[in-house]
């Protein structure tokens, strides 16, 4: 296929996409278990208890992959759809799982954390996400109400209020071994005022919806799983993986 053509499909795929979230969002809502916040209580979720009950040992692993920090690639990278957001590598995501696509590498570096989030009914994505001082992420949203997004806190800067988040219309900051959870169709907007960067724990998960609402959420799911986006992603991912696992090699091979 020519690139031309496939732009072309890209575009198509994106401006059917479009006509369609708006309606079945709104058939997700009708039959979700949880109410339709932007910000959502974790208590609701019986899983975050063990997630702030082991940051610590989540956060120790983080620490050992950010050792090779460089070969931890930039989102805009990753993500094509991520570029606007991010014009530099100060945004980078080290992915345990990847819209529903495990990388298995990357899962045998963090044994424990693996452990952990295996438990979460419907876990799509899964990945250290990581923002360096001075970053900022404009007013964004996500496309589907079938996922939620939860944040688990690793890293975070001493001036709290200057590493923060607004959704919608307030603010909030993340704390370490705090999990906080979010409608990522809401828009929200991310800044690190701060000298120090801001590690996390980027969970999403398909929200809880009875039938029929469920079969509408897996559907637009697995269309984005399949899109052209995510295969772009899981190819740039896998050039990635190969450059994290170099630096290994090497540092094995000199560890001074």
């Amino acid at each position: 296929m020519s690139k031309n053509k496939a732009l072309s499909n890209q575009s198509a795929i994106v401006a059917i996409g479009k006509k369609l979230r708006r309606p079945l969002n709104n058939i997700i809502v009708r039959y979700s278990l949880v109410e339709n916040n932007a910000v959502l209580e974790p208590s609701q979720f019986s899983w975050t208890k063990d997630l702030e009950a082991n940051w610590r040992v989540i956060r120790e692993e983080a620490d050992a992959v950010l050792a090779h920090r460089t070969a931890i690639p930039p989102l805009g990278e990753l993500s094509p759809d991520h570029k606007r957001l991010t014009y530099n590598d100060d945004w980078r995501s080290f992915f345990l799982w990847a819209y529903g696509y495990k990388v298995e590498e990357n899962c045998q570096r963090c044994p424990e954390t693996v452990r952990l989030v295996s438990s979460i009914p419907g876990l799509r994505t899964a990945m250290f996400s990581i923002h360096a001082p001075g970053l900022h992420i404009p007013r964004h949203k996500g496309s589907t109400k079938g996922m939620l997004t939860c944040h688990l806190g690793l890293k975070v800067p001493v001036r709290k209020r200057k590493c923060r988040i607004k959704v919608r219309k307030r603010y909030f900051s993340w704390e370490e071994g705090k999990t906080f959870i979010f409608d990522d169709t809401s828009p929200h907007e991310v800044w690190n005022d701060t000298a120090e960067e801001r590690v996390i724990l980027l969970l999403q998960f398909n929200r809880p919806v009875r039938f029929p609402g469920n079969l509408i959420a897996y559907a637009f799911l697995q269309g984005i799983r399949h899109s052209p986006f995510i295969i772009d992603g899981r190819r740039n991912l896998s050039k990635w993986e190969k450059k994290y696992r170099a630096e290994e090699i090497s540092d094995q091979k000199d560890p001074n």
